[in-house]
């Protein structure tokens, strides 16, 4: 089942963002058969991640909530908030 995990960032953490992104994208490679996109929120100037969106596989919400929480974003508290959706994916058509 695919769910969308959307991600805000807390005012203000850009820079612990950027320390923590290394490990973050080690942490996304050793998931990668789970991941169908993934990538940064930007600002209105879309200069600057401001938040995530991924949208996942995994068999229930249990698990793409253990993914999203073993995340080194969500470890060193960038995130303000995260929120798991279920989602259809319908374009591409597959």
């Amino acid at each position: 089942m695919h769910f969308a995990i959307t991600c805000t960032d807390k005012p203000g953490n850009l820079d612990l963002r950027l320390a923590t992104r290394p490990k973050h994208l080690e942490y996304l490679d050793t998931q990668v058969a789970h991941i169908v996109v993934a990538g940064p929120l930007l600002d209105a100037e879309g200069r600057n991640p401001v938040g995530s969106l991924l949208v996942v596989d995994f068999p229930h919400e249990a698990a793409a909530q253990a993914f999203a929480a073993a995340d080194p974003y969500a470890q060193a508290g960038v995130f303000e908030s995260v929120t798991i959706q279920p989602f259809r994916v319908v374009y591409p058509k597959t």
